[in-house]
C-alpha cells in the first residue's frame, strides 16, 4: 500500500508561482512512476505531468509545457510540481498519483494505482 499526501496548494494571482509536494509512504515510491493530474469543476481529470522512477524522463501536457516542472526526491519519498507563470485556467484540484514498478513517465489516469486526496489551486485574474 502507498499513501500519498499533497500539499502546497492555495490562492495565487495570475503570473505567480506555487510548488506542490506529494509525500509518499511505503517502500515502493523509488520504484514508481509518478504523475500529476488536475480536475477543474465540470471537467474531466487531465494529465499535467509525469516522471519516471529515476527522474530521468519527464512528460508535460502542452498546456503547461515551459511553465511547470515535475521532479522527485526518492530519498525523501517526495514528488514535486513547480508551477510558474500561473494562469486562471490552471485553477483546479491537483492530484498526485503513483504506479509502482512503472518504468515509463507517461500514463493515463487509469494506469495509476494510488492517488492522493488532492490540493486546491486557485489562480485569480
Amino acid at each position: 500500500q502507498v499513501q500519498l499526501v499533497e500539499s502546497g496548494g492555495g490562492l495565487v494571482q495570475a503570473g505567480g508561482s506555487l510548488r506542490l509536494s506529494c509525500a509518499a509512504s511505503g517502500r515502493t515510491f523509488s520504484s514508481s512512476a509518478m504523475g500529476w493530474f488536475r480536475q477543474a469543476p465540470g471537467k474531466e481529470r487531465e494529465s499535467v505531468a509525469g516522471i519516471s522512477w529515476s527522474g530521468g524522463r519527464t512528460y508535460y501536457a502542452d498546456s503547461v509545457k515551459g511553465r511547470f516542472t515535475i521532479s522527485r526526491d526518492n530519498a525523501k519519498n517526495t514528488g514535486y510540481l513547480q508551477m510558474n507563470r500561473l494562469k486562471p485556467e490552471d485553477t483546479a484540484v491537483y492530484y498526485c498519483a503513483v504506479k509502482p514498478y512503472g518504468y515509463g513517465m507517461e500514463y493515463t489516469a487509469r494506469d495509476y494505482d494510488y492517488w492522493g486526496q488532492g490540493t486546491q489551486v486557485t489562480v485569480s485574474s
